[in-house]
């Protein structure tokens, strides 16, 4: 299997350091809320990634966090009026329950910040020892960038003509800020009254660590100085990632992470996801919309995970289609299997471009691309042969996590009124109305069906809800 890395901008041949197992961290959710879609597009990507690897017959050790102490989980308890454990823990089980809907394997190793502090507080004391960290007179510590030449290689930093020397009385307090400052960022934050009750002993005071250095700490504690694969949503790689590889490199010296992987950002509807533009989504939301959490997966594996893919609720009702007819063509495959069916072979059959794909820089879309062509070309088969193809679609859904509908609906009847509504629209299309045309299509939505336009025509299906 080949793959993208952010570090040397190639594509590189994926092998276990040591020669076993796989060894991969994934930065896991900021439990202060519902994770969103745009956070699900990362961890269903990362969970295609584990899949791949083990359908190929490689052995894996999944780490992924939970971030359960940070600037914003303290904030929102507070809020709530609740303690940050019970606060936490209450988001926590969300984001499993999502998971365990959209089809995530669970990690093998799902450590979370506030029960690493004596680990953070160690490589805290590492850093200070070996010239890389320092107190401020707070209570507050600091990395200082300048003591560490490589900092900005993962986000090319350095081709901006970072200079480190002016980096040294610049701080960031935050645990996010700016994605452009170049600032001595904190390892540990010492008390202050907004923090309440959430603070630790440290050899500097009361206090707590900050946001960048929880990573790095746990994945010392599970992975060690060196391990195969880091991964995140593209976001992260600074200062979050840059952070990382310089608090890990000068305390426990090692390669850190062998490999990069990183998951584009998702558009909505063309544009920038925000609650303010109504556009932000969790799963709870689409669920409400009627849609499964296997075709939000479905959609979610549509695009390449190193290009933006643009979320629509269209898209929604195009996966549910795309799903039955996966279904249907199953159930061809099984159906001309016949009686005694022995399979000869564990390789993919008319399937085997699906299963290149995946191989080829995680070429999700091609993948599933890849099946509907694989169903085509197994449409004549029987006996064993069926039986062998049908083992290869599986194979592929495995290792994409999709799940297929059990039963598949018979065609949508479509109403007159609508008919006649969707008629209208497409004349008023031809003639560049385009004003009347959206109207159109927005009464077509109120009334509970999406539209979507070809090259000579157009198609209705219903949306199953609407909120």
């Amino acid at each position: 299997m080949r793959l993208f890395d952010t570090l040397t901008r190639t594509e590189r041949e994926l092998r276990p350091i040591d020669g076993a197992t796989y060894r991969f961290y994934c930065c896991g959710p900021t439990v202060y809320g519902p994770a969103h879609i745009g956070n699900f597009r990362t961890f269903v990507l990362q969970d295609v990634l584990r899949r791949t690897l083990e359908t190929g017959g490689t052995p894996t050790l999944h780490v992924r966090n939970i971030t359960d102490v940070d600037d914003k989980t303290i904030r929102d308890s507070q809020k709530a009026g609740l303690s940050l454990t019970e606060f936490t823990a209450g988001w926590t089980l969300k984001f499993h329950t999502d998971c365990e809907k959209l089809g995530l394997l669970e990690p093998h190793i799902e450590p979370g910040a506030v029960d690493h502090i004596p680990q953070q507080i160690a490589m805290i004391e590492a850093l200070i020892s070996k010239g890389h960290a320092y107190a401020s007179d707070d209570g507050s510590v600091y990395f200082k960038i300048s003591s560490f030449p490589a900092y900005g290689k993962l986000s090319r930093l350095d081709e901006r003509e970072l200079d480190l020397g002016k980096t040294q009385n610049t701080r960031a307090n935050s645990d996010e800020y700016e994605k452009d400052s170049v600032s001595d960022f904190v390892l540990w934050k010492s008390r202050r009254p907004e923090d309440g009750a959430n603070f630790w002993p440290s050899p500097w005071g009361d206090g707590r660590p900050g946001w960048h250095l929880e990573c790095s700490a746990m994945i010392r504690e599970y992975l060690g100085d060196s391990f195969d694969l880091h991964s995140g949503g593209v976001d992260l790689v600074f200062p979050h990632h840059e952070n990382e590889i310089a608090q890990s490199a000068c305390a426990c010296g090692g390669h850190f992470a062998s490999h990069w992987f990183h998951i584009t950002h998702l558009l909505v509807d063309g544009g920038k996801m925000s609650k303010s533009l109504g556009n932000l989504y969790t799963l709870s939301d689409l669920e409400a919309r009627g849609f499964s959490p296997m075709e939000v997966r479905y959609v979610l594996i549509g695009g390449h995970y190193r290009k933006q893919l643009n979320f629509t609720l269209e898209s929604l009702t195009a996966a549910r289609e795309a799903l039955a007819k996966l279904a249907k063509g199953a159930r061809s495959i099984a159906a001309r299997m016949g009686g005694d069916t022995t399979l000869t072979s564990a390789g993919f059959g008319p399937f085997q471009a699906a299963w290149d794909s995946l191989n080829n820089d995680l070429n999700t879309p091609a993948a599933l691309g890849g099946l509907f062509t694989g169903l085509r070309d197994a449409s004549s088969l029987t006996g064993n042969d069926a039986a062998a193809a049908l083992a290869g679609f599986n194979r592929i859904l495995k290792a994409l996590g999709l799940t297929l509908p059990e039963e598949i609906s018979d065609e949508t009847e479509i109403p007159d009124d609508i008919q006649a509504l969707a008629e209208k629209r497409w004349q008023a299309r031809l003639a560049k109305n385009w004003a009347e045309s959206d109207t159109l299509r927005a009464e077509l939505a109120d009334l509970g069906w999406t539209v979507k336009d070809g090259k000579d025509g157009y198609t209705l299906a219903r949306i199953i809800a609407t909120l």
